[in-house]
């Protein structure tokens, strides 16, 4: 039986060497002379015993924690101040699409939830990267013959927000950075920040058609940019980028060799009868893209908290950040299981007539809001052509400042409205339009009253803020955002 030889180096600790053959042929290891003070550092970066307290010691949160701050709760906090107790409340800053009960859940949707549900088969946990069904389901949904999903291309989410976060932590580190737009959604800095990942805003051209402005664009790339965030069709302005225009950004992005992480949650929510949503990944020239999306917009159920990143694995350059993103998956274990096992029947059944009356809702407000503003002097609305919101421009020299504006319009009409600076806009306002028509119309009304006095230079008398009874609000808080 042969023998394996062992050299004399097998069993040597690292700090020895066989640098020498003394005359008796006796191996004699030589010592390295340890580094100075090595033994206080080791002292140093010994943990210390804990020893018994007598009393407790109030924590700080992490870091990371500290670090994590979504600038429209900020901005929102700040403008806390007392409403109308004479006039119901508007709450035209939420973008949760369900708290009037005006757009329901598709019967489609409700039905795949109770079959699954009483079939008990996803009472367990699932893969962690989402069920096959689930996944293949998106695949056949979404596949496009310039772009066709394989299962394997699609990582589900808790969320559109979620898939967002997997795909930025797995394509970034410290120090880098990615582009985002301004105005824009500011969950993706809230995101990046506790990273140590920086973002970088692009100028969308609000004076004009909203769409992206490509020179700055292109101005804001540098060697540590990692990614371009592209949301389309728009939150906050809810303008839909044409063909053209998304084709120059893909340009941009293949001459830079940089991936694109697209937003498309609202997807199809178009109603302008003159533009289309275009997926991004099904046009030319195709670079790598990781597209993320989900069901709580479009089939207005984002508490069902379920959302996908499709990896476009274009060039094989995200094989590693896809398979980041599968690791950062294992972390919640994969989404709700009874959702997951619904969808495949709720993206299949649901009717393009319910689809039809979002739009119909959407589009009729878009033109109350419209009609209605741009007849006030001093405030410039742009036409949206899609997703759930308008942004208005105000011209602060006669309305006040954008937070003065805002202050007044809930003291004075119980009207609530977001500020531009939470979307990086100042000088503008968003609202949402999902509300029934006739509370939108009140909703003007009331800004164009309390627009058209201050203009005159009337100071609107306020009613005592004595009662302890104050109208039924039309609406509730809100996490959405």
């Amino acid at each position: 039986m042969a023998t394996t030889a062992i050299t004399p180096n097998a069993f040597l600790p690292r700090q020895f060497s066989l640098t020498e053959t003394p005359r008796n042929n006796m191996v004699k290891p030589v010592h390295k002379r340890p580094q100075k003070n090595s033994h206080r550092v080791a002292e140093l970066n010994k943990p210390v015993a804990r020893r018994p307290m007598e009393t407790w010691t109030k924590l700080k949160a992490s870091k990371h924690a500290r670090n994590t701050v979504n600038p429209i709760r900020k901005i929102a906090d700040a403008m806390a101040v007392a409403p109308n107790p004479d006039k119901y409340a508007i709450k035209l800053n939420l973008g949760d699409p369900t708290i009037m009960g005006n757009l329901p859940p598709s019967q489609a949707s409700i039905d795949a939830v109770r079959e699954a549900l009483e079939s008990h088969t996803a009472d367990g946990y699932g893969p962690s990267v989402g069920s096959m069904p689930a996944r293949q389901a998106i695949a056949d949904t979404f596949s496009t013959p310039s772009a066709p999903i394989n299962p394997d291309d699609v990582i589900l989410a808790s969320g559109c927000s979620h898939a967002l976060q997997m795909a930025l932590e797995a394509i970034a580190d410290n120090g880098d950075n990615v582009l985002v737009p301004h105005p824009g959604f500011p969950l993706y800095t809230t995101l990046c920040t506790p990273h140590g990942i920086g973002t970088i805003g692009y100028q969308l051209r609000m004076n004009d058609d909203g769409l992206i402005d490509l020179d700055d664009l292109e101005s804001k790339i540098n060697q540590k940019t990692r990614a371009i965030i592209i949301n389309n069709p728009s939150n906050p302005t809810g303008i839909v980028f044409p063909k053209e225009h998304l084709e120059d950004i893909l340009r941009l992005a293949e001459k830079y060799r940089l991936t694109i992480i697209a937003d498309e949650i609202y997807g199809d929510l178009t109603y302008d009868d003159e533009v289309e949503f275009i997926p991004m990944a099904s046009l030319s020239p195709q670079v790598p893209i990781i597209s993320c999306d989900g069901i709580g917009k479009r089939f207005l159920v984002p508490g069902w908290r379920l959302g996908w990143a499709i990896v476009y694995n274009r060039h094989n350059v995200l094989t590693d950040v896809r398979a980041g993103m599968v690791a950062l998956s294992q972390k919640i274990v994969g989404p709700c299981s009874l959702i997951q096992a619904a969808l495949p029947k709720i993206l299949k059944n649901t009717p393009k007539s319910y689809f039809d009356n979002i739009r119909a809702v959407v589009k009729l407000n878009a033109d109350i809001c419209y009609d209605t503003f741009r007849q006030i002097p001093y405030l410039h609305p742009l036409r949206p052509q899609g997703a759930l919101y308008m942004m208005v421009r105000i011209d602060e020299n006669y309305l006040g400042s954008e937070t003065e504006l805002i202050q007044e319009l809930i003291r004075h009409e119980s009207v609530y409205c977001l500020p531009g600076s939470a979307f990086n806009c100042p000088g503008w306002f968003r609202l949402v339009l999902t509300y029934p028509a006739e509370i939108t119309r009140d909703a003007c009304q009331r800004i164009s009253k309390y627009c058209s006095a201050k203009i005159r230079g009337e100071t609107p008398e306020l009613p005592s803020l004595s009662s302890d009874e104050y109208p039924t609000s039309c609406s509730s808080e809100s996490n959405e955002e």
